[in-house]
């Protein structure tokens, strides 16, 4: 196929490679290296780059030019897309047969053509643009010295808005439009510093440096040596007890993930995956306790070692946590000084180091959720790295890229609290998504080094399905860890833990038998011989809560009345000096997660709470209409601090008052009230369990009132709004299934949307527990979460009142479908499924096999992007040989080739059912697609797909034959296949059902 054919047939993916970022790099580096070959005139590269007009709109005009120049043009067009794009967005393109050399060939003629410094400059183009990024002042000062530019010129090339690669274009524009002699003074600058090479060039920085480096290295060392966070109270080893987690890009882009199949740590700051090339922030986003702070923890701890991330030099961290306790200005220089590591030796070389070399620099900063100020646009700009701002102005900046642009910059947030301010700056976004199954039996035997114990503690889980999906979040599984003589003792059944509130109890008793190992055993009655700390805690946590505080002062504790003895029970751990008091003790709660629990215990326990606090913690869509809402929500305990909070970033709020309120549920629960009853008078207890029943009955009846009329011939659906799943963990948490049942009664919909809702196990045993109760059948759509193999158990309950289940991009393995398939089949309503993109091999097909034997009434089948080859393509074929109801088979993304597409189509032959199949990409010929020629001709069959695959004149011959023999079939659908475009008119006149 020539090179203008290829241009045209990937017209839309060049386009979407060139734009998908929203940054103009990409365009800017391909029109650059055309312009060099000399594809592009002058002329052309400055109306293809055309400020004032869209990205897309420019690479459109791209597009357009290069096709009408010919095919030479497009040859090269696509060997600058092949030498410009990152690897993953290179995967699916046809890039044709343009070699290296023919590359250096075009070059090198292009030289020969053109004599003049300007004509130089414009050949050489793309190599002036790198080496000018990191010496655009130098050059400048060499140009305004010699008279060649004023300063005017020089401020129009360093304006912020500019990237260096953009300053740098800047820059040869300028001196072309000034003539031949600036750009001869430009040259012999670029021979000069090739010549003699200035200190910060060469090979070893400077001596200061180094030192500081062995500093820097040695103080990340000794911080990241032991676990952070909940491992505060053991000294923990984090090398010794570090677990990966799941790490997966959050586009959703199976191409853009590594062949491996899972992101490494290294990928996080690495080329995988970059969707804006321009951008220097990375975010890891993930839910309370999935382990961002300890995933940062490893890295900063190999980087001390020398072990990774050997491409940056220096490595500053700083935690959002402490950042917000920060109430004085400081410059970039003091926030990297005093913050992180202070210099023994010349400060002003080193920050010049820094200042000269951001790409050796790699900041990252843990816990933007914990920020007490949310970002906006109209954030106050901050482009001087001496200049003093506020923290949070200083943060922004870097983040954004106005300040130290070229630093890598790694954030960790909880997904709520990063809104589309701040992810327009993103270079990507990680979502690390906790343990795997594997991950938790590496965890539990790390964290017993009796390996009877381990086996103990694993089988355990594994009887208790429920609490094993809960261990996908780590801090749940070091929950569970550590107490598990606790766990080893509620034997099986409904006395083992099944609710996180349940987990969260089972670490206050482990703690609090610490201080009654020392005196007496302790009873039944362990609550109440603790009431006194838990309410001093309690009111910390509630308090801190409330203003948005997470570390706290000796001074605030004691205020609150917590105790020397109560700290030694483990729940604070103490915090890092801050440097605004350093001789002052600082203590924070082991996890984010135990202060919530704190606070919820703090509302069910004090007799003395207002009585509308229960309803304001859970009405929290209306605090976006009250700027005071959590000084009222937090009602009695708050009183004394009028005037004392600020407003803080309520997408941080939010979650944390959201987990309160799911604790709050629990502990009202039936089955722990007796444990509360010698605490708190039964009546109060009655009250606030009712509070929170009419709470979550108010709270969902308001997502069902908002489910729109369906659209006329379309099914009523329900997409889950914000907060939906959390009350369905409440109602889990409640453990009432009259509760889950009155809930659901009033629910009346076809389809419940619940993608992109960050669903892993524990929240389909919440799901499974609710839905269950539904009276009618429901199509149930919960694509892009991660639900994987435990999270697919745990939903079997609700199967049997589920028509249609949607997994698409679950992490799902074969071991997870033969479970799904098992119940599937006595569930008589169950009769679509689609699992695209998961991790399916030729070892399910025979469960799907199975399926379609035993369901006649079954419809629709989708295994799109999985791993399924010809193997199991026949091994299905043996399952649609008797089913007599499928309707749609969708196979897309998988590697059947001709002899798994005969296989299918043998099998379908005779079908009287069948009305879409998809085998798009999956390396069909001509030989599979004669093969599908009778399935045409002879069946229902309404639409065919075989886009992209490797089908020929001779194929498409027999499938023209065989639709002369149907008129229901509507298209056939063979874009992408190896036809030229006289063919492709031709055969679309002849036959118009064929879409090319």
């Amino acid at each position: 196929m020539s090179a203008r054919q290829l241009v045209l047939r990937q017209r839309a993916e060049l386009l979407n490679a060139l734009c998908c970022g929203g940054s103009s790099e990409g365009l800017e580096s391909v029109s650059d290296l055309l312009l060099s070959w000399g594809m592009l005139f002058w002329e052309d590269y400055q109306n293809v780059l055309v400020p004032c007009r869209g990205l897309c709109a420019n690479t459109r005009v791209l597009l357009d030019l290069v096709y009408t120049k010919g095919d030479e043009t497009c040859r090269l067009l696509l060997a600058a897309f092949k030498q410009v794009l990152p690897e993953a967005q290179r995967a699916g393109l046809s890039f044709g047969n343009c070699r290296t050399a023919d590359l250096e060939n075009t070059r090198d003629d292009t030289r020969e053509l053109h004599g003049t410094a300007i004509q130089t400059l414009q050949t050489d183009r793309p190599d002036l643009v790198r080496r000018l990024r990191d010496h655009i002042e130098g050059a400048l000062e060499v140009l305004l010295h010699t008279g060649s530019f004023t300063p005017s010129d020089c401020n129009e090339v360093q304006l912020p808005v500019y990237t260096p690669s953009q300053q740098a274009r800047h820059l040869l524009d300028q001196v072309r439009s000034k003539g031949e002699p600036a750009a001869k003074v430009l040259l012999q600058y670029f021979q000069q510093t090739e010549d003699h090479p200035s200190p910060s060039n060469q090979g070893a920085p400077p001596k200061e440096c180094l030192s500081y480096q062995k500093k820097l290295r040695s103080t990340a060392s000794a911080q990241s040596h032991f676990l952070g966070t909940y491992g505060g109270t053991s000294s923990l080893s984090l090398e010794d007890i570090y677990t990966e987690g799941q790490l997966e890009l959050a586009q959703g882009d199976s191409e853009a993930q590594p062949q491996t199949g899972a992101l490494g740590l290294e990928d996080v700051v690495g080329l995988v995956g970059t969707l804006n090339q321009e951008a220097d922030t990375v975010l890891v986003s993930g839910e309370a306790g999935s382990g961002k702070s300890t995933l940062l923890q490893r890295l900063h701890l190999l980087w001390a070692r020398g072990a990774a991330l050997h491409d940056f030099f220096l490595l500053f961290s700083f935690s959002c946590r402490r950042l917000s306790s920060e109430q004085r200005e400081l410059s970039l220089r003091e926030l990297l000084f005093l913050h992180c590591c202070w210099p023994d030796g010349d400060q002003d070389r080193i920050f010049q180091f820094i200042l000269d070399h951001p790409h050796l620099i790699l900041f990252t900063f843990d816990g933007l959720d914990e920020l007490m100020q949310s970002f906006s646009d109209s954030e106050q700009r901050h482009c001087c790295p001496t200049q003093c701002a506020p923290v949070p102005t200083l943060l922004f900046n870097l983040l954004q890229g106005s300040l130290m642009k070229g630093v890598r910059k790694v954030v960790t947030s909880r997904p709520e609290a990063v809104g589309p301010t701040l992810k327009r700056y993103l270079r990507k976004e990680v979502l690390l998504k906790g343990f795997s199954p594997g991950g938790i039996d590496c965890f539990v035997r790390k964290h017993h080094r009796d390996p009877t114990v381990a086996t103990r503690v694993l089988e355990s889980l594994r009887s208790n399905t429920a609490l094993l999906g809960l261990c996908h979040i780590p801090v749940f599984c070091w929950i569970v860890s550590k107490c598990y003589k606790e766990l080893l003792g509620c034997g099986e059944g409904e006395g083992s833990p099944q609710t996180i509130t349940y987990v969260y109890l089972m670490i206050l008793h482990h703690f609090f038998q610490r201080r009654a190992s020392q005196r007496n055993t302790m009873g039944i009655g362990w609550v109440q011989e603790h009431h006194d700390t838990a309410l001093h805690l309690g009111q910390l946590a509630m308090e801190g809560l409330g203003a948005s505080c997470y570390i706290f002062t000796g001074t605030k504790l004691q205020k609150c009345g917590v105790t020397e003895e109560d700290i030694c029970l483990g729940f604070l751990i103490r915090s890092k000096n801050l440097s605004s008091s350093t001789n002052c003790k600082h203590y924070e709660f082991l996890h984010i997660t135990m202060q919530c629990f704190f606070a919820a215990l703090y509302i069910v326990l004090n007799n003395n709470s207002d009585r509308s606090t229960i309803p304001k913690l859970f009405h929290l869509q209306d605090r976006q209409q009250q700027p005071g809402f959590h000084r009222a929500c937090l009602g009695h305990c708050l009183t004394q601090q009028e005037g004392a909070l600020k407003e803080a970033n309520k997408a941080a709020e939010t979650p944390n008052l959201q987990i309160t309120a799911t604790f709050v549920s629990g502990l009202l629960a039936q089955r722990h009230r007796s444990l509360l009853l010698l605490s708190c008078p039964g009546p109060t207890l009655d009250r606030k369990s009712k509070q929170v029943v009419t709470c979550l009955s108010k709270g969902i009846q308001k997502h069902f009132k908002s489910i729109p009329r369906p659209v006329e011939g379309e099914k009523k659906s329900m997409h889950a709004m914000p907060g939906f799943v959390w009350l369905i963990k409440c109602i889990h948490e409640v453990q009432d299934s009259r509760i889950a049942r009155d809930t659901m009664a009033k629910l009346e919909v076809e389809h419940l949307k619940l993608a992109y809702c960050n669903i892993g196990p524990g929240e389909c045993t919440a799901l499974a527990y609710v839905l269950q109760h539904l009276r009618n059948p429901v199509g149930l759509q919960l694509d892009y979460n991660y639900v994987g193999d435990v999270g697919v158990e745990q939903l079997l309950p609700c199967l049997h009142v589920c028509h249609s289940v949607y997994l698409r991009h679950n992490n799902i393995s074969d071991e997870g479908v033969r479970k799904l398939i098992e119940k599937g089949i006595q569930c008589e309503r169950f009769q679509k499924i689609a699992l695209f993109n998961n991790k399916l091999t030729d070892a399910c097909t025979e469960c799907f096999a199975h399926l379609l034997k035993m369901k006649q009434n079954f419809l629709s089948l989708r295994l799109g992007n999985n791993n399924i080859t010809a193997a199991g393509a026949g091994q299905l074929a043996e399952g649609l040989r008797f089913n007599r109801s499928l309707q749609f088979l969708g196979l897309w993304g998988n590697k059947i080739g001709d002899k798994g597409a005969e296989a299918i189509a043998n099998a379908l032959k005779d079908s009287q059912t069948l009305v879409w199949l998809s085998l798009v990409d999956n390396g069909v010929g001509n030989a599979g697609a004669c093969a599908l020629a009778p399935l045409i001709k002879n069946s229902t069959l309404e639409e065919l797909w075989l886009t992209k695959n490797c089908i020929t004149r001779t194929g498409v011959e027999c499938l023209i034959l065989a639709l002369e023999s149907n008129t229901s079939v509507k298209a056939v659908w063979l874009r992408g296949n190896e036809l030229s475009p006289e063919e492709v008119e031709e055969m679309t006149q002849r036959e118009p059902r064929l879409t090319f």
